[in-house]
C-alpha cells in the first residue's frame, strides 16, 4: 500500500482527516481486498477513538448546568470504559 498510515492519536480534527482519507481510498474502489481490510480496520479504530473523545467532550459539557441564573462548573465521574 502506498499510503500506509500508521493510526495516529492527535488532535481530534487530525484523527477525523484520517478517517475520511481512508474512506476516500475505500470508495475509490481500487484497493484490493486485502488492503480495503486493512483500510477499514484502520478506519474502526479511528471512529472508536472519535466516538470515544466526543463522548468525553459530552460529558464534560454536561457538567456544566445552570444554578441561580449563573453557570458553574459541576465536578464528574468519568464514564466507565465499555
Amino acid at each position: 500500500m502506498a499510503k500506509d498510515k500508521a493510526v495516529k492519536t492527535g488532535a481530534f480534527e487530525n484523527t477525523l482527516e484520517q478517517l475520511e482519507e481512508l474512506v476516500r481510498e475505500l470508495e475509490s474502489g481500487d484497493k484490493s481486498l486485502e488492503d480495503s481490510l486493512a483500510l477499514f480496520e484502520k478506519g474502526v479504530m479511528l471512529a472508536k477513538d472519535l466516538s470515544k473523545r466526543l463522548e468525553e467532550a459530552k460529558t464534560k459539557v454536561s457538567a456544566l448546568s445552570q444554578e441561580g441564573g449563573k453557570l458553574v462548573k459541576k465536578p464528574f465521574a468519568a464514564p466507565d470504559d465499555r
